[in-house]
């Protein structure tokens, strides 16, 4: 017999890292769905274009937006809510596809939160040089739902503090199909983006596209 036979098989399920209690990333949790993903996300980009938003401050954001589901999230003049329907179309955003149905769930009970039903995907579109700053996500009527956030394309450093905005966050290197999960002890904690750096994704290109699931209603 050869050497071979008794080499390991490589593991290749998803590696799991605890980032706090009850926050997880998920590495490469989303390539078995990452096709059907990406063919559903360009037909809700076709009919709900990404859009750069403003804030209630009157600040234009860095990250280009838009949603899919029974409430998109939006933000203008006069604050930041969830709305059934588009500003930019006067139409109901796209519905959620069931395969964004099928990744959130099935990334939420890998980390620890059975039932979670998404009724709101926020999809953030990140071009060189764009970021997020530390916030919560705190818009949500329901708090015991987790969040769950799909990475795609070009690689980002995620932020992940505390619950509260002083305290100083921990920094995780996102790749592509990577899947961060936090609720429970940790839903409300501050987190954003560093500003992404340039590069090309041979996916998804010169961008990094990032699939946020919450219950918001």
């Amino acid at each position: 017999m050869t050497a071979d036979l008794f080499e390991a098989v490589p593991d290749v399920r998803p590696s799991r890292e605890a980032l706090a209690d009850g926050a997880v990333l998920l590495r490469g949790f989303a390539k078995p769905f990452e096709n059907e993903v990406i063919a559903a996300l360009h037909e809700i980009i076709a009919q709900a274009p990404f859009r750069r938003m403003f804030t209630s401050g009157g600040h234009q954001m860095s990250v280009a937006m838009t949603n899919c589901g029974n409430a998109g999230w939006v933000t203008d003049h006069s604050g930041y809510r969830y709305d059934g329907i588009d500003p930019n179309s006067g139409q109901p955003w796209p519905a959620m596809p069931g395969v964004f149905c099928q990744v959130a769930e099935q990334a939420a009970a890998a980390g620890g939160f059975e039932g979670f039903a998404p009724d709101a995907c926020l999809i953030n579109r990140y071009a060189p040089g764009a970021r997020m700053s530390l916030h919560q996500d705190k818009d949500e009527l329901d708090f015991t739902a987790p969040i769950v956030s799909v990475s795609l394309g070009l690689p980002a450093i995620f932020l992940f503090g505390g619950p509260k905005r002083a305290d100083k966050p921990n920094r995780y290197r996102l790749e592509h199909d990577d899947v961060v999960v936090w609720g429970g002890p940790s839903r409300l904690f501050f987190h954003g983006v560093a500003p992404l750096a340039d590069g090309e994704h041979a996916v998804m290109g010169r961008q990094r596209i990032n699939l946020t699931f919450r219950k918001a209603r």
